[in-house]
């Protein structure tokens, strides 16, 4: 055998070895297989990430976890807190949110803390460093229930040398870092994000087949409708929607103020039980080239609820004909005369937001409602956002009630004399009980298209008063400016503009329906706006409207919001118990004393009720 047989026949022998061991069906398995680790590696890689399809690009800041408003129920996987005898795990806190005088914490709970009370629960702060051992501890500032879930526990803020990264202990506790629980719990606390309150989705609902959305931080224009195109809504499901994993979209159809409104996605659409707890977050739109743009996502404490809208005590034969919607602030003195007056001329059903009391007004509500008067508190933690809570109020109310008027505490309905020209708007020349609610139901059976009914205010003074009237401030107070100054609405919930626009004083309403003013012959509001110093001054404090300048600030002093005079400090301005005094005007105070009034002891009914407890 020549050389080069020799050869051929080592190359057949070499093909042959080659093909036994690496067949090729042999070899388009691995192939296969390299191919479905690289799919699965794209897969994990996607999960980590958020998905804005149709996007080029997406660049989300931090979102933490969410909650809910309006749900009793929460999607949260974490371990509940458990009393076990002596021994109680550490509360898990789903959020923080960062306010210019405190930090609140949203805190998941199984009615352990609500047993327990707030003195026994005690903020900690760890020191900046990230080695730090150094922590501080002080005293919860107050606590409320939010829903059957979970808390708000409000916190100081810390000294500038610890982190505002509030975390809570039971008191007494030994260990001030693990407070006496488990290390797992603290850490996942400290891995909870804080937001800061001037760029937060605060709260979301489902409102058929929409979702509305509450954010703080769009800095649109008061009272005017804005272009949606700027803004989508991203939804997360299950843990999906922690860390900033959203994966579904859907663009805006109206954005106002404070409220985004977004269609629901398809694959959510008559699941209310799906829906029910997905977070949800705003993604804003910029656009920076003609072909390129980004989304920013606001930070969301936000989740979407389905069911916070059923009315606790809703009547069997339909809706109530009358509710009243309001925003307080330590308001516990007057609530109670307020309610007992409005009900007396007809008012069904009360729908209180609470904006961070601490003046024990959650023991006077519960007190009304026992009474039978069927009120409710809605805690609303959000500061500024008056406009956005009664938006969110007109969703909650509107399967409830007919009517809904939305006033403040300080804000008395009245009805003088109605001369003969005005007796369509009721039957009686003279407002007996139940007036307010019969002239609502007048227009609810006599116009289809009157949606809202506009009422003008009368601004009260001091009256010549040093100290809080002792029967009310509807006999108290009896002098007031001449002039009205503004109005409050009465709206059919059903009959507004799918925006939720107001402007506190009034809402836009859908098209086909109008407005009315009512004549102030038939119908007038008395305000009871500056009453004597040291209650005025309490108001002074703060105000929750949100597009309203706050008393101190510089601005609009010439506006019908501010005191005129008044200035930026808190200061009693000479004379001020005969201000605001340019006709006296006792209606209402004899009305109330003529209608009202025990006949065998002369007290009011908010009067017995302060006598039987003292």
């Amino acid at each position: 055998m020549n050389s080069s047989d020799q050869r051929r026949k080592r190359k057949r022998i070499l093909r042959q070895s080659d093909s036994s061991l690496f067949p090729l069906p042999h070899l388009l398995s691995v192939r296969f297989l390299v191919l479905c680790f690289s799919f699965l590696a794209v897969l994990y890689l996607l999960s980590h990430t958020v998905i804005p399809f149709g996007s080029s690009a997406f660049h989300p800041v931090l979102v933490v976890s969410s909650l809910s408003l309006l749900s009793s129920s929460s999607s949260s996987s974490a371990e509940s807190v458990q009393d076990f005898g002596s021994f109680k795990l550490p509360l898990r806190i789903e959020n923080r949110v960062l306010f210019p005088d405190h930090v609140l914490l949203l805190v998941k709970n199984d009615g352990v803390l609500k047993k327990s009370g707030v003195d026994e629960v005690e903020c900690v702060y760890f020191g900046k460093t990230l080695l730090s051992t150094n922590f501080s501890v002080q005293k919860v500032l107050s606590f409320d229930e939010y829903d059957e879930f979970r808390s708000v526990v409000r916190c100081p803020l810390p000294s500038v040398n610890y982190s505002a990264d509030a975390n809570l202990r039971w008191s007494g506790s030994r260990n001030g870092v693990w407070g006496g629980g488990e290390k797992g719990f603290w850490l996942d606390n400290l891995r909870v994000n804080s937001c800061s309150w001037d760029n937060v989705v605060y709260a979301a609902a489902l409102d058929g087949s929409t979702v509305v959305v509450f954010v703080k931080g769009l800095n649109l224009r008061a009272d005017r409708e804005s272009d949606p195109s700027q803004f989508s809504c991203h939804f997360g499901l299950g843990k999906w929607g922690t860390n900033g994993r959203y994966v579904l979209r859907t663009k805006a159809l109206s954005a106002a103020q404070e409220v985004v409104r977004c269609s629901l996605p398809r694959t959510l659409v008559n699941k209310p039980d799906k829906v029910k707890g997905i977070r949800v977050t705003i993604g804003a739109t910029h656009y920076l080239h003609a072909r390129v743009h980004k989304h920013v996502l606001v930070p969301s404490v936000a989740k979407v609820s389905s069911s916070g809208f059923e009315g606790r005590k809703r009547r069997i034969e339909g809706k109530y004909e009358l509710c009243v919607c309001t925003m307080v602030w330590n308001q516990a003195s007057a609530i109670r005369e307020w309610i007992m007056y409005h009900s007396w001329l007809g008012v069904e059903r009360w729908f209180i937001y609470d904006n961070n009391s601490d003046d024990g007004i959650d023991e006077v509500i519960q007190e009304l409602d026992l009474e039978n008067y069927n009120v409710t508190r809605h805690v609303w933690p959000w500061i500024k956002t008056q406009e956005a809570g009664f938006s969110h109020c007109a969703l909650r109310a509107r399967a409830e009630c007919e009517w809904v008027s939305f006033m403040d505490v300080d804000e008395y309905f009245y009805f003088p004399y109605s001369p003969p020209r005005h007796q369509r708007f009721r039957k009686s020349g003279y407002a007996g009980q139940n007036s307010l609610r019969a002239l609502v139901a007048n227009f609810s059976s006599s116009s289809r298209t009157i949606a809202e009914i506009r009422t003008s205010c009368h601004s009260f003074g001091p009256s010549g008063l040093n100290s809080p009237p002792s029967q009310g401030v509807t006999v108290g107070y009896t002098c007031r400016l001449q002039s009205p100054e503004r109005h409050k609405s009465i709206v059919r919930p059903d009959a507004l503009d799918t925006t939720l626009l107001n402007v506190v004083h009034h809402f836009h309403l859908k098209k086909g329906f109008r407005y009315m003013n009512l004549p102030q012959s038939t119908a007038i509001i008395n305000h009871y706006k500056y009453q004597v110093w040291e209650v005025f001054r309490a108001k002074f404090y703060r105000r929750v409207a949100t597009y309203v300048a706050d008393w101190q600030e510089n601005q609009n002093e010439g506006s019908r919001d501010r005191a005129p005079g008044l200035g930026t400090e808190a200061i009693e301005p000479p004379d001020w118990p005969h201000k605001f005094c340019e006709v006296w005007d006792t209606g209402l105070r004899d009305f109330v004393l003529s209608n009202l009034a025990d006949l065998s002891t002369g007290l009011l009914p908010w009067e017995t009720h302060s006598a039987s407890t003292d």
